[in-house]
């Protein structure tokens, strides 16, 4: 299955989901406050997209960045559970 697609089907086809639900539903441990601060200080790779160029606006995650994130921690987890594995 593609990760975007789902990802799609899951936030009704919204190209860009807001930070606060990309926090609930991937990061329940973390307050979107949080998330925006590990963020910024490069602890989690996630581009985040303002709409406009204020630092007040809506921050969000665009849907293909979200999925590209999905993705390379499940392979990450992949790996190392083959190094464990094997």
């Amino acid at each position: 299955m593609n990760t975007m697609f789902l990802l799609l089907a899951q936030y009704g086809a919204m190209a860009v989901i807001p930070i606060d639900l990309v926090a609930k539903d991937y990061f329940p441990h973390l307050s979107p406050e949080k998330l925006l601060r590990k963020i910024s200080l490069g602890e989690i790779r996630l581009p985040v997209v303002r709409i406009e160029r204020s630092n007040k606006t809506a921050k969000a995650v665009h849907v293909e960045d979200l999925a590209k994130y999905i993705d390379e921690r499940r392979a990450a987890a992949l790996k190392e559970c083959h190094q464990l594995c094997d």
